[in-house]
């Protein structure tokens, strides 16, 4: 599908950076980027994002290059969708869309489509008004005679129904994932959770650390579907290892709503390793967004490594940093070469022993 990029820089510094990532995700979900519009705005024009003057220029540019669809790399409100649609004559699909797309086309269980499904209605709903020419009319006809229900309001209805029903399949989930992790907790294995930025290697690293295969590629949201394997590590016994969604700036909302039974893996986990692009020119900037994300779903509190990934596209060597404290707080490695593995199974271990104390003092505490 022939796509037009249209790229709003509102004087980030990171604009670059972000309009990279947004072709990246087109690309992945299968566009053919035939350009890139930049608008640069100091506040978004409540119409259409972009001034009135750019929208003419980026129809001229649409209609030129015969494009499919148009990409907008900002989330757009309602009214400003329809109003650019209006305007191109084509549909306009803005980030979070975009994101949504995607994590269609990834899910692959059961749990990862209902959630995609719950995310995409709840987008939708905010946006009916957009899909039917005939939403304001009163529908009549043989089965349809009666109350006269507006269109608009049928298809919230409808809408609304279905998402009570795939929160209840979720919820069932939940608690089927509750007492698997209760499971774990009584035979004693210590929970790891690999988190970080997309296409950072955290699957990479999981196939690395437990022979899994899970599917891994140098793409953005690689993963969706939490893997979970059991390991022994030498000085920490049975470790359960689980492999998370990654995490993206501005992750929308109803994105981390709706995979909240997924993500619940991460707030239970003794120990997080925050795996990071050490080749990334953005890995200061990828690390707090992650740590957004984190705080956001309560995981903030969570002992944490950081396990800086693909040393060998950055040129550096495998190590451990520590802190003044002694403890570990950075470990350098890589997946793919296995460089580096040894060491992050010692930091598992030294790690675990400390939140397996800190876990016994509480629990003697408590019961005093």
């Amino acid at each position: 599908m022939r796509a037009l990029i249209i790229s709003v820089d509102l004087g980030s510094p990171e604009h670059a950076a972000h309009a990279d990532e947004f072709a990246m995700l087109a690309r992945g979900a299968g566009a053919e980027i035939t350009g890139i519009l930049t608008a640069r705005r100091d506040t978004p024009d409540a119409k259409f994002f972009i001034g009135s003057g750019k929208v003419e220029e980026a129809v001229m540019m649409a209609k030129a290059q015969l494009v499919d669809i148009i990409l907008f790399d900002q989330p757009l409100s309602p009214a400003q969708q329809r109003n650019l649609e209006r305007e191109f004559n084509l549909r306009v699909v803005d980030r979070v869309a975009l994101i949504l797309d995607i994590f269609a086309l990834r899910a692959k269980s059961h749990e990862g489509k209902l959630q995609v499904e719950l995310a995409q209605l709840q987008h939708l709903a905010t946006r009916l008004t957009r899909l039917w020419s005939h939403l304001e009319r009163q529908r009549g006809g043989i089965g349809m005679r009666g109350p006269g229900e507006a269109q608009l309001e049928m298809d919230r209805r409808i809408i609304g129904d279905k998402v009570k029903v795939l929160r209840e399949r979720l919820d069932r989930v939940e608690r089927q994932r509750v007492t698997q992790r209760r499971a774990r907790a009584r035979g004693g294995a210590l929970s790891v959770s690999l988190v970080g930025y997309t296409n950072a290697g955290k699957s990479t690293l999981f196939n690395a650390m437990t022979r899994a295969g899970a599917y891994a590629a140098d793409q953005l949201f690689a993963t969706l579907d939490t893997t979970t394997r059991r390991i022994w590590i030498e000085g920490a016994g049975n470790v359960v290892l689980s492999d998370t969604v990654g995490f993206i700036r501005d992750l929308p909302t109803k994105l981390i709503a709706a995979f909240r039974a997924t993500l619940e893996e991460t707030v239970h986990a003794d120990l997080l390793l925050h795996v990071v692009d050490a080749s990334s020119a953005q890995r200061d900037e990828q690390i707090f967004e992650v740590n957004k994300v984190l705080a956001e779903i309560g995981a903030a509190q969570i002992p944490t490594i950081l396990v800086y990934n693909k040393i060998d596209r950055a040129g550096l060597e495998p190590r451990i940093d520590r802190d003044a404290h002694g403890t570990i707080a950075r470990i350098f490695v890589s997946a793919t070469e296995r460089a580096g593995l040894d060491a992050l199974r010692g930091a598992i271990a030294e790690t675990g022993q400390i939140v397996g104390n800190n876990a016994s003092n509480h629990q003697t505490l408590q019961s005093e």
